[in-house]
């Protein structure tokens, strides 16, 4: 039992560490419950006239088959979200899931969440930017759902 909790509670500091990892600009996570997925803040910048907004940018690059786990955003996150490259198999709230290919978006609303997000191939990368506005005390930018 003493070494479950201990185990419990190590991935939990793992799992937390690795979203705030993305904090930096340039540096890149893999989030917990995902497969072969990787998120790298690319771009953060505070708005101007709005105190206590910023907008950040962050990179998704799936590898053939890869995908994350359901999760929500931050509580104050708008995400506006473009597939650059490849195609991408989206799911949020009760919404059906649908195929987004290179060039199409969708958008994600403060408490949103996304069951599916996915490469929709087996067999090619997919890369999607998803630009958020967000209030500068959310320093999380995604929660895995609780297993």
């Amino acid at each position: 039992m003493k070494t479950t909790m201990s185990a419990l509670a190590a991935l939990a500091v793992v799992a937390v560490t690795d979203l705030r990892a993305q904090e930096a600009v340039g540096n890149s996570v893999q989030l917990a419950g995902s497969k072969d997925a990787k998120v790298t803040l690319v771009y953060q910048h505070a708005l101007p006239g709005i105190p206590g907004k910023s907008v950040k940018g962050v990179l998704v690059e799936y590898g053939p088959g890869g995908y994350s786990g359901s999760h929500r955003h931050a509580k104050s996150a708008l995400i506006y979200a473009t597939v650059i490259d490849g195609e991408i198999r989206s799911k949020v709230n009760d919404g059906p899931e649908k195929t987004y290919r290179a060039g199409e978006n969708w958008t994600e609303l403060p408490g949103d969440h996304h069951l599916v997000s996915a490469n929709a191939s087996e067999t090619k990368p997919a890369k999607l930017l998803a630009v958020f506005i967000v209030d500068d005390q959310d320093s999380v930018l995604t929660i895995p759902d609780q297993k």
